[in-house]
């Protein structure tokens, strides 16, 4: 798997960005050029865990947006899959950010779980020069914290030592 230091894989996919056929866009590294991004891969669509965290997720995405950064949700499911999902499930019809088809792009990051051919939990943060800066795993049962990921992005931001439990408006450590 790849992990903090490492450049983030080149990748153009296919990605699912409302909720009609039309709104199928293509998107790279270059899309998201000079930003923060937030990648959240999940093991497929019409699950039950995955829902919770891409709406908590939605939920936040203008306090990601205020930090300079873009979240993208991911799975090995294909773009018309996620298209269906967002249109059959009444919570993520409004998902403010793109689904995107990450067979590929998964297999590069080294995130498939080998016995069920699906995504890991992961989520990664890359800074604007696309260099990983966090990488966190969960198993396929377990979501993820909204308000972790967040606290993370802060303290990478902060271009400071963070203790632990650290959160903005916190003491920074002095050397």
């Amino acid at each position: 798997m790849l992990t903090v230091g490492n450049h983030f894989p080149e990748f153009r996919v296919q990605a699912c960005v409302g909720n009609d056929k039309t709104d199928m866009k293509e998107l790279t590294n270059k899309t998201f050029a000079g930003k923060w991004q937030v990648y959240l891969f999940y093991p497929k669509d019409f699950t039950f865990v995955c829902p919770t965290e891409l709406v908590e997720f939605g939920k936040k995405v203008k306090e990601f947006r205020e930090r300079g950064a873009e979240l993208i949700g991911g799975s090995t499911d294909n773009e018309y899959c996620h298209l269906a999902w967002r249109n059959n499930h009444p919570d993520l019809k409004s998902l403010p950010y793109p689904l995107i088809a990450a067979q590929k792009l998964a297999a590069d990051l080294g995130i498939i779980d080998p016995a069920a051919n699906v995504c890991l939990r992961a989520t990664f943060i890359v800074d604007p020069n696309g260099v990983i800066q966090w990488a966190n795993v969960c198993n396929l049962n377990v979501g993820r914290s909204v308000a972790e990921t967040l606290r993370v992005l802060d303290a990478i931001q902060s271009d400071e030592l963070c203790p632990c439990n650290w959160k903005p408006g916190d003491a920074h450590l002095k050397v």
